[in-house]
């Protein structure tokens, strides 16, 4: 499954409500990091049924970069049943990402 764009209209439903953990990737298109990350994210959607992975931009989404206090990014959150359970900021290798999840 490809990663899914989040925005505020969405989020409740594709990550508060997901009946499978939702791995949140908060980034910006101006981030060179960011951009460095992408490919890891796009891999880990296609591989893995048993997860979501959606990407939020937050210059176009600031609010919910303001709600979940993302001061820094690329920041990667984990949310199961609706709270988060687990957060990386920075760039980080696949294997960090999916160490996430556990």
């Amino acid at each position: 499954m490809a990663v899914i764009k989040v925005t505020q209209e969405n989020f409740e439903n594709e990550v508060l409500k997901s009946d499978k953990p939702v791995l949140v990737d908060f980034n910006a298109d101006w981030c060179g990091p960011c951009k460095m990350l992408a490919p890891t994210m796009d891999a880990i959607a296609d591989e893995r049924d048993d997860i979501k992975v959606v990407s939020i931009n937050i210059d176009d989404e600031d609010e919910l970069a303001e709600k979940y206090e993302v001061f820094s990014i690329p920041c990667v959150v984990v949310f199961k049943n609706g709270e988060e359970v687990n957060r990386s900021v920075g760039l980080r290798p696949r294997a960090d990402i999916e160490g996430l999840l556990r």
